[in-house]
């Protein structure tokens, strides 16, 4: 019988009974539901009141602006960098549990084996026990400092009341007490973040299985302008040697991808509207949610400064104070080398060296995985480093062979965890390079602007010295047994380059090679492509005075010189949808997100990639598949009889260039046709190449995915000043901006309190909290947020004020 069966009356009331328990239940349901978010709420942050904590020497505000930032007004340094740790943990609890245990190796006690991988690896590489030697050498002041942020993280775990934050609940976890050496560990992840060659050591060495030295050196060409490199026979030297790094790579945490960066630059006041610098600065970084940056503003005797922090570090690490301001890119320096080390005959413990043989360093990590047996790890070191491939052991390298790794960021008396407050301390150029004489890794471009109206550039950082008979260049994997690959100590910090004052005003840095042929040492034969500091340059010179308004567009530009360079050659196709003809001929290279023609661009510099390599890789095309931009340039030019690269070896016709821009123009159109319908508003470039800040570890999940992350429309793309680098190799979302300007900041020296800061998601790392992505659309539209330090203009539309009081 249904519902509707019956007597009229009789199916009246059963249809009544049918409406009620649904809505009971519905209402049941709401209810739960409800319940549950008044609950979880309990673990937002309480911002405004009295509060007595142990640990603080004496009382201290902390004054929350109307965009959530934290102005900390404290009577000691100590009680500043209290109060860090303090508001770190209330808005990002989670993120720095995540931090911590990235750094030590710890991601599979939470989450189990699938992250064991990763663990054996930065267990392997010793980031936790670099950061215990670095801690151990640091002088009292900075471990005082270390020390008083780590005991703001615990007062408020010790002070907290409710819920923890939804991450905590879902994954079953308690957050830990902060240690001081945490801190050390995530600056020593951060330089791993914006380091990565040995991952091109790694691809160079895969790559001679299939291609000649020739061919490597043009699919992976110098930077523009520079001879080639010279490299020996890498299948000579690698001959015997069978070697299948394939997992290695994918275990180890993500570094910089191709093409990635950042921008800064600044004038000087012959340049200026107000007669006074204006500096820039935008680093590019992979984009999360929570944001990687956290803005705050550190008010106490002898120390005043306000910019953006990493939750983990008790620092300001790019900003200004009342005199000076400053900002950073990535040098990209060859830091990184590998070396592969042979086993002493008949002695499995020992390796051999140019002198003698040598037993390994043996050192033992027991690690916790959810669901499953702890696993003992023996980790042998050896005079380069740590054995790497013991992390990923089966099948990588032959059994008399292991794989070391060398990085200056392992160095035990590292002491750029000292600097951050040196530099924040600085009050002119000479103390802000004495800052950066500490600043070991990761190398960067720092540009400088001062009230009194100067500008500077250093790029401070610790890089190895190469001996002349090494014809490796730090570009693969050597022979760790040859005395000519060891390293020869670090280029002395006098020697580093640097400019102060320089003639025409202005300095600009965007990851391009900043020495001549004239510097003696060298850094790297790997620097980013130009393209960024080169429109940048020209759109300075556009200008003959700038003001805070010019270096805003700027930094919100979008046109591409690499799409100016190679739409000359898509424009000789002549299909039959006169349609794209036209886009092709009216477009500029401008990657505005309203646009079709950008998506239109990229999707065909997808499909020809794939047109001219993946034949020569063949199995290793999907690992190395990427933009390429110079590559591609030099093929379309012929230069070096490059164009070879168009012809398909796998088929017996020769294909020419040509033929492969207008193939990859066909294959664009139906890929986009079938993603969206070519020619359709879903089809704008800023649709597909939203910008996704992926929350760890939700991202990607069923659900919590899209209720974590942070999704926005952008414009851009990977050679862009306004950046957005997409990863083509993704087949679902080959257009998606996963990699842009995590920060972007514009400081006035004329008027610094009128100085303009954004970062990409929100202050809270709270998914319950207003303040979780109320950023991410003005970042997205190249907006900004005041960056004062005034307190009247701070407590003006203040949102809460919070006093912190010592506990008697």
């Amino acid at each position: 019988m249904t519902a509707f069966s019956g007597r009229p009356a009789e199916r009246k009331r059963l249809n009544k009974w049918f409406i009620r328990v649904p809505l009971a239940v519905l209402a049941i349901v709401v209810i739960i539901v409800l319940a549950g978010f008044l609950y979880l709420r309990g673990s937002l942050p309480r911002i405004s009141g009295n509060a007595t904590i142990a640990g603080l020497e004496k009382p201290v505000d902390i004054v929350r602006d109307a965009n959530a930032i934290p102005h900390i007004f404290a009577s000691t340094t100590h009680d500043a960098y209290y109060a860090l740790g303090f508001v770190h943990a209330q808005d990002r609890l989670w993120q720095l549990e995540m931090n911590r245990r990235i750094g030590s190796g710890r991601l599979a006690e939470i989450f189990g084996p699938a992250a064991l991988d990763q663990d054996k690896f930065l267990r392997t590489l010793g980031v936790s026990r670099t950061a215990e030697a670095i801690y151990r050498n640091l002088d009292w002041q900075t471990q005082a400092r270390l020390q008083a942020y780590a005991a703001g993280i615990n007062g408020f775990l010790a002070h907290r009341q409710g819920p923890l934050p939804v991450e905590f609940l879902l994954i079953g976890v308690e957050p830990e007490p902060w240690r001081p050496q945490d801190s050390v560990a995530w600056q020593i992840m951060m330089a791993w973040d914006l380091s990565g060659n040995w991952t091109q050591e790694l691809l160079r060495l895969r790559l001679s299985k299939k291609l000649s030295s020739a061919q490597i050196e043009e699919f992976l060409p110098p930077y523009p302008g520079d001879p080639p490199r010279k490299l020996p026979d890498l299948k000579q030297l690698y001959a015997g040697i069978d070697l299948n790094v394939a997992r290695l790579a994918d275990a180890a945490p993500s570094a910089l991808p191709e093409g990635a960066g950042s921008n800064n630059w600044v004038v000087d006041g012959s340049r200026t509207q107000s007669g006074k610098p204006l500096l820039a600065n935008d680093p590019h970084l992979g984009l999360t949610a929570p944001s990687i940056w956290y803005f705050a503003h550190l008010d106490a005797p002898g120390l005043t400064t306000i910019g953006a922090t990493l939750p983990g570090i008790p620092a300001i690490i790019l900003g200004r104070n009342a005199r000076i301001a400053w900002g950073f890119t990535n040098t990209g320096p060859d830091t990184q080398d590998l070396f592969l080390e042979k086993i002493a005959p008949g002695d499995a413990a020992s390796y051999v060296t140019p002198e003698a043989t040598l037993p390994f360093t043996v050192v033992e990590e027991r690690i916790t995985v959810k669901g499953a047996a702890d696993l003992l790890l023996k980790v042998r070191v050896t005079r380069h480093g740590p054995v790497i491939s013991d992390a990923i052991r089966a099948g990588m390298v032959p059994d008399n062979y292991v794989l070391a790794f060398a990085w200056t960021a392992l160095e035990p008396d590292d002491r750029t965890i000292a600097s951050g407050d040196a530099l924040s301390r600085a009050g002119n150029w000479p103390e802000f390079v004495a800052a950066t004489r500490d600043f070991h890794a990761p190398q960067q471009n720092m540009v400088y602007a001062d009230v009194d109206g100067n500008i500077g550039f250093i790029a401070p950082g610790r890089v190895p010295l190469r001996k002349p008979a090494n014809d490796l260049h730090g570009l693969a994997p050597a022979p760790g047994w040859d005395a000519r690959y060891d390293w020869a100590g670090f280029i002395p910090f006098e020697q580093l380059p640097r400019r102060f004052n320089p003639a025409g005003g202005s300095i600009v840095t965007a990851n391009q090679k900043i020495v001549g042929a004239d510097y003696p040492w060298f850094i790297t034969s790997e620097w980013a492509p130009p393209y960024r500091a080169d429109r940048i340059a020209s759109l300075l010179d556009a200008t003959s005075k700038h003001s805070v308004d010019s270096f805003r567009a700027i930094q919100a530009d979008t046109v591409s010189l690499v799409a100016q360079g190679l739409l000359p050659y898509l424009r000789k196709v002549k299909p039959d949808d006169t349609r794209i003809t036209q886009l092709l001929e009216q477009w500029n290279g401008d990657m505005n997100g309203n646009d079709y023609a950008p998506l239109l661009f990229n999707a065909w510099l997808r499909e020809f990639t794939r047109l001219i390599y993946a034949d020569e890789l063949g199995d290793l095309f999907a690992n190395a598949w990427d933009q390429r931009a110079v590559f591609v340039r030099n093929v379309l030019d012929n230069r070096g009889g490059a164009a070879r690269w168009c012809d398909d070896v796998t088929t017996p016709v020769v294909e020419t260039c040509d033929m492969q821009v207008a193939r990859a123009l066909e294959l664009a159109v139906s890929d986009l046709d079938q993603r969206c319908g070519f020619f359709k508003q879903a089809c704008s470039w800023g649709e597909l190449h939203h910008a996704r800040s992926a929350h760890r570890p939700f991202s990607g999940k069923p659900l919590l995915g899209a209720l974590f992350d942070i999704t926005v429309p952008t414009p851009g793309s990977t050679y862009t000043i306004n950046v957005g680098r997409n990863h083509i190799s993704d087949e679902k979302e080959p257009f998606a901006n996963q990699h842009a300007a995590s920060f972007r900041a514009i400081y006035d020296l004329g008027n610094p309190d009128q100085s303009l800061f954004i970062h990409s998601t929100g202050q809270s790392g709270n998914r319950l909290s207003r303040w979780y992505a109320n950023f991410a659309e003005p970042w997205s539209k190249v907006e900004y947020l005041p960056m004062t330090m005034q307190r009247s203009a701070i407590e003006k539309d203040a949102i809460g004020k919070l006093v912190l009081s010592p506990a008697k």
